[in-house]
């Protein structure tokens, strides 16, 4: 009997000392409650941790980051290869596919379908043998601040969950918007993922919003319509691919940006685009990568999207799979050619043509009727009653602005290097430090004619856009100057950046806005006697004078533009404005030394 009762009470103790080894639960709240909510962030913590704990040899879980409101940025990395590392997934050379949830963290489909996407895939259940042959990186949730301010009334114009995030993040940025001027400090650590273990396909999970239709979700990839040329057959593969497999299981996608050309108005059809390198799909072709976005429409139920989130998901992860030993092949051969790159024309923004061709599109009945409450033309949609639309799609890309690169790179002035320095690195660019004064090189300098700078602000920033064009100049180069050859794999990126013109420069996101600004005055009683002076040396530029009073309405009546005609003919005119403080050059310099 004491036997009996010893016995007893051991196996009594097992499920107690068995737990702390059980396989945990690996479903979300999302699951558990049908799709119709979803968790908060420390589910994401906790799941992290227990796919690490259930699959050992499998996954790991690591903090990338923190936020500005201290919490941990959560990655999952997961493969069957056993290369948990980024230098071990390098050695043996194999694909790494980047997939990222909840950058706009009220759009949070991403983290629960790639919940459930990955315990399929490690049970097998889901693209089979999948993770054998690359490595996942899985960020459930990247702007997590943002998905901390959680509310129901977040999205209204979205059907569920029943709450959710918020757009940006605590510092209000939009990261969606950050990916080349990287302010936030999750960008900086997003950045810093993507640069130790380069993925080939960085994966953008989104919830778009918009008019009410049948179509569930676009599909759009890039390089399609820009990055190099070659590579582009790559990115269309993938996303014809994508678009064929989740077709097959019951999702009508499209391949462009369902909004319409003109807001609130379907008959005005539809406009394919590049987008600039402010957000995922501009940027990373600009590193020879490839980039998806995934755009679920808000007025499908959350189960719906979560199911389309997650076919997708499961979807680009077989098509690596497949074609990712090729597809690195094309992206090491656009890497190659990015060496070469010096002295060819390159695109730094492209635009859609007038060009148009009538597509059949899903739709519902509507009317368009004057509203008493906006005063505006409003489109009001019957869901009952499905309608096929006959409207317009203009998706003919071509190159819009277009600069022959410089012969060997840019040089950047000790004065702004600390600024580049930082942002080159944020990148994974590489440059150079001058070491030693040059006097009288042989370099190309852009003035601006014109210099614009927006009305307000934007991402914090007040941007600028500058007409001008870039003439050879000699100019004095200091020690500690900067020297970004454009013979690198990510040559694009580089001319991206130090472009004034590109749409997304350093420039155009006003980090040399002082340049632009004329600092040095003289008083008008001042002006008057150099002006006169000027005058009576001479005569020519007197009657040069008089013709633009004469003929220029709105120079005559402009008291300051007159005196600073005289004023720029002065030796005392600030010879540095509107000269943008990068300069271009055929040669690299003498005395650079790696940095």
């Amino acid at each position: 009997m004491i036997r009996s009762a010893l016995l007893l009470a051991l196996f009594a103790a097992v499920p107690f000392s068995h737990a702390a080894h059980a396989v945990p639960d690996l479903t979300t709240v999302s699951e558990r409650s049908a799709f119709q909510s979803t968790g908060r962030y420390d589910e994401v913590i906790a799941l992290c941790a227990a796919f690490q704990q259930a699959y050992p040899k499998q996954v790991k879980c690591i903090d990338f980051g923190a936020t500005p409101e201290g919490r941990p940025m959560k990655a999952l990395i997961v493969t069957r290869t056993g290369a948990m590392t980024a230098q071990a997934a390098r050695q043996r050379k194999l694909p790494v596919v980047l997939i990222q949830g909840g950058i706009h963290a009220g759009e949070i489909d991403g983290k629960d379908a790639g919940f459930l996407a990955l315990r399929e895939l490690l049970e097998n259940r889901a693209a089979k043998g999948a993770l054998d042959k690359q490595v996942l990186l899985f960020v459930p949730v990247f702007n997590v601040d943002g998905h901390e301010r959680f509310t129901p009334n977040n999205r209204p114009n979205q059907r569920g969950p029943v709450a959710m995030g918020w757009r940006t993040t605590a510092q209000n940025f939009n990261l969606n918007r950050d990916y080349v001027k990287a302010d936030a400090p999750e960008m900086r650590a997003m950045l810093a993922l993507v640069n130790a273990w380069d993925p080939l396909a960085y994966v953008d999970l989104h919830v778009t919003d918009g008019a009410k239709f049948e179509h569930d979700v676009s599909i759009q990839v890039e390089p399609i319509y820009s990055g190099d040329l070659q590579f582009r057959a790559a990115g269309l593969a993938l996303r014809d691919n994508v678009i064929a497999d989740i077709t097959a299981q019951g999702a009508q996608p499209q391949s462009y940006y369902m909004s319409f050309a003109e807001s609130d108005n379907p008959q005005s059809g539809f406009v394919d685009a590049v987008s600039t390198p402010r957000f995922s799909t501009g940027y990373f072709q600009l590193r020879n990568r490839m980039a998806m976005l995934v755009e679920t429409h808000s007025w499908k139920d959350y189960p719906t999207r979560v199911r389309i989130t997650h076919n997708a998901i499961v979807s680009v992860l077989a098509q690596v799979a497949l074609h990712g030993a090729a597809w690195q092949q094309a992206a090491a051969a656009a890497d190659a050619r990015a060496l070469k790159i010096a002295g060819t024309p390159v695109a730094l923004s492209y635009k859609t043509t007038d060009k148009s061709h009538m597509v059949a599109f899903k739709g519902y009945a509507y009317t368009r009727t004057p509203s008493d409450v906006s005063g505006i033309l409003m489109t009001h949609y019957d869901e009952t009653k499905p309608q096929l639309w006959t409207v317009p799609l203009r998706d003919e890309v071509v190159a819009d602005l277009t600069v022959k690169a410089p012969g060997a790179g840019y040089i950047v002035p000790a004065a702004q290097a600390q600024m580049v320095a930082a942002k080159l690195t944020q990148h994974a660019i590489s440059f150079r430090v001058l070491g030693a004064d040059q006097a009288g090189a042989n370099v190309e300098t852009f003035r601006a004619d014109k210099a614009t700078f927006s009305p307000g602000s934007f991402e914090s920033h007040q941007l600028l856009a500058v007409q001008g064009a870039w003439k050879a100049e000699p100019r004095a180069l200091g020690k500690g100057a900067l020297f970004v050859p454009v013979a690198q794999p990510k040559a694009l990126l580089v001319m991206a950046l130090l472009e004034p013109q590109a749409p997304d420069s350093l420039l155009a996101w006003g980090e040399f806005n002082n340049a632009f600004e004329r600092k040095e005055y003289m008083e008008e009683y001042v002006a008057e006697d150099v002006a006169r002076a000027q005058m009576a040396a001479d005569p020519a530029l007197a009657v040069q004078f008089r013709k633009l009073v004469d003929t220029d309405p709105a120079f005559a009546k402009n008291a300051r533009a007159r005196l600073e005609f005289f004023a720029r003919r002065h030796a005392s005119w600030d010879e540095r404005f509107n000269l943008y403080p990068v300069m271009r050059t055929n040669v690299v310099p003498n005395n650079v030394v790696p940095k």
